[in-house]
């Protein structure tokens, strides 16, 4: 069972995919990036945690492999 945290990373990471593709990883990369400059670690961690989630991805993966 996931905690809740966890559900809403994956939750994100399947709209995100669903909505950008093969872009999708870029997207939270960038998301991630303006975390950190905003000193926000905590968001940057959830979007790492989405990052993780997509590079698991089997639906990412073959998005990926299109381009």
């Amino acid at each position: 069972m996931f905690d809740e945290n966890e559900r809403l990373a994956r939750q994100e990471a399947h709209w995100l995919v669903k909505e950008f593709g093969a872009e999708a990883p870029l997207y939270a990369a960038m998301k991630a990036e303006k975390a950190i400059e905003q000193k926000d670690f905590g968001r940057c961690a959830r979007w790492k945690r989405i990052l993780e989630i997509l590079a698991d991805s089997p639906v990412a993966k073959t998005a990926t492999l299109k381009y």
